[in-house]
């Protein structure tokens, strides 16, 4: 059996670690963020002896989770490594150099490690999310996929892809723009943000959120409000400025604490009718 010395030592030597996951009792990786204070306020299906998906897994939060509810079957999926990644234009040169800088070549190092550490039966999948289909990865009664949709150029293409291997429930989860949940809480609206240095592409509101989930063919049964997934230990320190503090305090205000600003639907596979087509003029 592993000591703490032990545990201690597989995680530190992971470079980068994008999740806080309890490995151990007591003993947690020093993740960029933190979803154990949140984790059960996203509307989860009931999981219980079903075969699952977890969609760009990253250090595999919520693969564990899944398996920690009693689902029978969980594979978790994300990309081989950096550059795979949606880069914009402006990005794609420098873009892997510095990934593999901060988080080091081996993509899935803490994906494998917590793997270990916690015994866990996931089965690990490289593959873009782009590629999911049947035949590559079979069907699934429920699949999640969290906070993957802002990081992708066409997420449409990927909610596609998904929607093509779930039987009867998606959890999904996205940040969301707080200035566009605010001003225009009931039009769906996104901003694009490719020309920033974070990878981030559509970041919409909540509206805009629940609006590309049903548009490729799922119906949602219930969402959150907004809520904030808090900062992990190794995020990087706040800035100190009047605008970020002022950012804090809003983030509180509308999301309950500060963080990243989430919205997360439960959805299941619409009917797909014949579409009724207008006469012609």
């Amino acid at each position: 059996m592993a000591t703490q010395i032990d545990v201690n030592a597989e995680i530190q030597a992971v470079p980068f670690w994008y999740h806080t996951i309890e490995v151990a009792p007591g003993v947690t990786t020093p993740g960029w963020f933190d979803l154990r204070p949140v984790v059960d306020l996203m509307p989860w299906p009931d999981v219980r002896g079903k075969r699952c998906l977890d969609v760009g897994t990253s250090d595999g939060f919520l693969a564990f989770e899944l398996e920690r509810r009693g689902a029978a079957e969980v594979v978790a999926v994300d990309l081989a490594d950096h550059r795979q990644w949606d880069w914009p234009a402006h990005l794609r040169a420098g873009g892997v150099q510095y990934m593999n800088a901060v988080i080091g070549p081996d993509k899935g190092a803490g994906l494998r490690t917590a793997h270990r550490l916690l015994d866990s039966s996931v089965q690990i999948r490289e593959l873009s999310t782009y590629d999911i289909s049947p035949e590559t990865v079979g069907e699934f009664d429920v699949v999640v996929c969290g906070s993957l949709l802002l990081h992708l150029r066409d997420p449409m293409r990927a909610l596609a892809a998904i929607r093509s291997v779930c039987r009867e429930s998606l959890l999904c989860t996205n940040q969301v723009e707080l200035r566009l949940s605010v001003l225009q809480r009931s039009i769906p609206r996104a901003r694009l943000h490719s020309n920033g240095p974070d990878l981030q592409w559509w970041v919409p509101n909540p509206v805009a959120n629940r609006d590309m989930v049903t548009s490729v063919g799922f119906s949602v049964e219930r969402e959150t409000g907004i809520y904030a997934i808090p900062y992990g230990p190794s995020h990087a320190p706040h800035g100190r400025s009047a605008r970020d503090l002022v950012a804090r305090a809003a983030r509180r205000l509308l999301a309950g604490r500060d963080g990243v600003p989430h919205h997360a639907v439960l959805a299941r596979p619409a009917d797909q009718g014949l579409l009724e087509v207008p006469p012609t003029l």
